[in-house]
């Protein structure tokens, strides 16, 4: 047995000896290998802008504590805009190519990079665009070009915008499967669909007057870009009278039909280069790279600091793609105490979610703001929680179609009392006190546990509304007057005053700027997120080490994943929520 013993022993040694060598080299060669030459730019360049990996603003940076390994990512949106901003003054690019795009961002965000495409273009360098076929989103960002290409056989979506919402009023009372809902606010429609089986005429309101803001804001940019009046693109999107490539030149949407090797040799004439030769291109995301590798170091002692609030509120550490109550608070208390930071910009791109930690980040917004001002930038969104935790900032920038305001409190409480009577199942409860047992989902909702729940929404809204009048400088009835749970584009929001100014994330910054009198600063991005050993070896593909989200996204696919993670949320909400009315999908 002793024998036996020593061999088990001597196996298990072998098998901790290699999974340790295995991880170090793994380890050691990700920390050398990670930090790899960058993409050189060659003479007489264009850049290629494909968005199609960008889906966030702040790409981040992550500090892995177990090993003191810190490591930042530089393909955000923000790296995007910075490197076409470079790409403007630096020699060795001559333009840029918009070829086949396909990206995830949003419209506020396509905003921001057709500003930057803008300016760009002020410096005489060209801007292309070229398509198979353009989606609306994908035409919005390409007719910012100089000249605009489409396949011959390609079409062209220019229809205006639509949105389409399910009800399950009928599905609930066919199968049993109910959702208790609590809430104040006649707009806060993102419980609607549980409790009737269409619209309501508050709702068919909000969601209208929400499309019909956006689709003027998108026209307008169009029509300056294309010298087509606002008139005429209404006319041409009623009438689909620009569905084929022939149709869509005829109405100057597009400039030429060709396919892509005729584009390409353009490019070269453009370039002055001979047509049996390539020209030079490098990746939009290599070129941020490159940019954030060998920028000049801004020797200024001032900074601003920039907080990205991207995801949906929840508690915990947060992530890029969650506005979590650890990152954020602990970046608005570094920003606060560093005396090199003059001032702030709360970069928001955020649903709302939880009440109470929107209430957390509020506090330390407002505690940040008697030290130093604290100026938020709105991207596409910043409904419900997302705007509670800008209400009280010093100024509030928007774009024209960011979504924004849904002041209003909901409460989810899912019931199977019908569906389990149905099978045959039926539960007790045994209590010492007459309220000692929680809401269960196989007893029917109580008055008495519906009163103290409706009880904190009511508080819930109470207080928001209160903080927005606060921060606002308004009074509750005004607030209140504008609430009810209903969402407003930003051109809408200024007028009503939940926003201050009409601009990007470069507006905020200059206004920050101005706003402490200094002329030269550098800016510094937060939040830094703390994370694990076992994040990062799933960040490198480790098979064993991935998150089981991975697995199911490697497996369902991309889009069946969406729907996954939307009932994921659902069921994952606890406490009262200060969330986006619905899940709004503009096509």
């Amino acid at each position: 047995m002793r024998f036996l013993g020593n061999v088990l022993a001597t196996i298990v040694g072998l098998f901790v000896f290699c999974m340790i060598f295995f991880f170090g080299i793994l380890f050691i060669g990700a920390l050398f290998g990670g930090n790899s030459e960058t993409v050189s730019v060659k003479n007489n360049s264009v850049i290629v802008l494909d968005l199609s990996k960008v889906t966030v603003d702040y790409a981040g940076k992550f500090n892995y504590k177990e090993f003191d390994y810190f490591d930042a990512r530089h393909d955000g949106l923000s790296d995007v805009l910075k490197a076409i901003k470079t790409a403007k003054e630096d020699d060795d690019i001559k333009g840029i190519s918009i070829l086949n795009d396909n990206s995830n961002l949003g419209m506020a965000q396509i905003k921001s990079v057709r500003n930057a495409l803008e300016n760009f273009k002020k410096s005489g360098k060209f801007v292309v665009a070229y398509a198979n076929y353009f989606t609306q989103k994908e035409y919005y960002l390409n007719s910012v070009a100089n000249t605009i290409y489409l396949n011959p056989i390609g079409e062209m979506e220019f229809k205006g915008l639509s949105t389409e919402l399910l009800f399950f009023k009928d599905f609930q009372d066919k199968y049993g499967v109910k959702m208790e809902v609590i809430r104040h606010g006649k707009y806060k429609s993102a419980v609607e669909p549980f409790l009737e089986n269409k619209m309501s005429d508050a709702n068919r309101e909000q969601v209208s007057a929400l499309l019909n803001s956006i689709w003027n804001s998108v026209l307008t940019d169009i029509s300056k870009s294309r010298n087509i009046p606002t008139l005429k693109l209404n006319e041409i999107a009623n009438q689909l009278a620009a569905r084929t490539p022939e149709m869509a030149k005829m109405q100057r949407l597009v400039d030429k039909i060709a396919y892509e090797d005729v584009y390409h040799n353009d490019i070269k004439k453009l370039l002055d280069v001979d047509s049996d030769k390539e020209y030079a291109t490098v990746s939009i995301l290599d070129y941020a790279e490159n940019v954030a590798a060998t920028s000049i170091v801004n020797s200024s002692k001032n900074k601003i600091a920039i907080i990205y609030a991207q995801g949906e509120i929840g508690n915990g550490e947060g992530d890029v793609n969650t506005v979590g109550e650890g990152s954020m608070r602990r970046s608005l208390q570094e920003a606060r105490k560093d005396k090199k930071i003059k001032a702030i910009v709360l970069r928001i791109d955020s649903p709302g979610g939880n009440a109470l930690t929107s209430d957390l980040i509020w506090r330390e917004i407002e505690l940040t703001k008697r030290v130093k001002p604290v100026i938020v930038s709105m991207g596409n969104l910043a409904a419900s929680g997302g705007y509670y935790i800008a209400c009280n900032a010093n100024t509030i920038f928007a774009e024209n179609n960011t979504i924004t305001g849904s002041i209003g409190v909901f409460g989810l409480l899912p019931n199977f009392t019908q569906l389990t009577s149905k099978m045959g199942i039926n539960s007790e409860q045994v209590n010492t006190n007459a309220n000692a047992a929680d809401y269960s989902i196989f007893k029917p909702l109580t008055e008495n546990y519906k009163f103290i729940a409706q009880e904190g929404v009511e508080k819930i809204y109470t207080t928001f509304v209160s903080r927005v009048a606060a921060g606002r400088k308004m009074s509750f009835s005004q607030v209140d007057a504008i609430a009810q749970g209903r969402v407003w584009s930003g051109s809408e929001a200024l007028k009503i005053g939940l926003v201050d100014k009409i601009g990007g994330l470069d507006a905020a910054l200059d206004y920050a700027a101005a706003l402490v009198k200094t002329k030269e600063y550098k800016t510094q991005n937060f939040p830094i997120y703390e994370k694990d050993f076992s994040d990062y070896l799933g960040s490198l593909g480790v098979p064993f080490m991935k998150t089981k989200e991975s697995f199911i996204k490697e497996e369902v696919g991309e889009e069946n994943y969406k729907v996954i993670e939307q009932l994921r949320k659902v069921q994952a909400r606890k406490g009262i929520q200060v969330s986006l009315p619905f899940e709004i999908n503009i096509h």
